[in-house]
């Protein structure tokens, strides 16, 4: 995993394709693995709740919670502390950071070891059943990892309940972790926003996106692709698209603190990674809620 490569590797829940959570190179792979349609933000699994604690700002709701389920199936979504230690490409772009810490040994002893916070989403193809056996995740994306751990079957087999606390306090995804047990521990939880399924925050830049350009108009920030780019945001000079999702967060920041007229983009080819790609950088654009 220090050198960017992906394991296998168990949770109480299912098994999880895990990578460094600070390597955008190494989060991109994950999401090639999945072949996910679209950026969502990624859990970033700890050892503990100190390493929780040096990612995410914890208020007492949070510590609360962490103390009653952690280690276990309760991932918090919190403001993000340090965005070095999961990279814009883990966390969507937004200014916070999913985390949980995993209560199988196995898990807990590979992040221990590495030192950092992993993300590890289920290791299925998109839209396929979580894998709850080695087996099952070999078949799934097993020729994309380097390694892989047996920790036999999962123990719950259902994905961890997801809790926002940015404001109020929202369920965004049921799980192991019930409802009730929760609020028995900080009280009522409010209803979830339509968009539940990704953890609220600032996903759009400030200047208007321009999509499929063949060059900046006068003003424009541009955000290259392939040899032919130009400027010192080139998305990938080698139209490698790993690299260009690696890269997308982080550049359309950039580009955006130039307080440009607008931010015009080279085209992506929509094959492979570039649907994400196409898909985050149409939300950015205005196209997609």
């Amino acid at each position: 995993m220090r050198g960017g490569g992906l394991v296998l590797m168990p949770t109480e829940t299912v098994y999880g394709l895990a990578g460094d959570a600070a390597d955008a190179r190494a989060v991109a792979a994950v999401y090639e693995a999945k072949g996910r349609p679209s950026f969502n933000p990624l859990i970033a699994h700890v050892a503990d709740v100190g390493m929780a604690r040096r990612i995410a700002r914890f208020d007492a709701r949070a510590e609360a919670l962490a103390a009653r389920f952690w280690p276990g199936p309760l991932t918090l979504v919190l403001p993000v502390a340090d965005p070095a230690a999961v990279c814009d490409l883990a966390r969507a772009g937004l200014d916070t950071v999913a985390v949980r810490a995993p209560a199988h040994p196995l898990a807990h002893a590979l992040i221990a070891a590495f030192g950092g916070p992993v993300v590890a989403p289920s290791a299925n193809r998109s839209g396929r059943p979580s894998p709850t056996s080695l087996a099952d995740a070999l078949e799934e994306t097993g020729a994309f990892v380097q390694a892989a751990l047996d920790g036999g079957p999962c123990a719950v087999g259902l994905e961890s309940t997801v809790v926002g606390l940015l404001d109020e306090a929202r369920l965004l995804r049921p799980g192991a972790v019930t409802r009730a047990q929760i609020e028995a521990v900080i009280g009522p939880l409010a209803e979830a926003a339509d968009d539940a399924r990704r953890s609220p925050g600032r996903l759009t830049p400030d200047a208007p996106v321009r999509l499929d350009a063949t060059a900046p108009q006068p003003g424009e920030a541009w955000l290259s692709f392939g040899p032919a780019g130009a400027g010192p945001w080139n998305l990938s000079p080698t139209g490698d698209l790993a690299e260009a999702a690696a890269n997308l967060f982080a550049y359309l920041r950039a580009a955006d603190r130039t307080s440009p007229a607008g931010i015009a983009v080279a085209p992506i080819p929509h094959e492979g990674l570039g649907e994400a790609i196409n898909d985050r950088l149409k939300r950015a654009a205005g196209f997609v809620g």
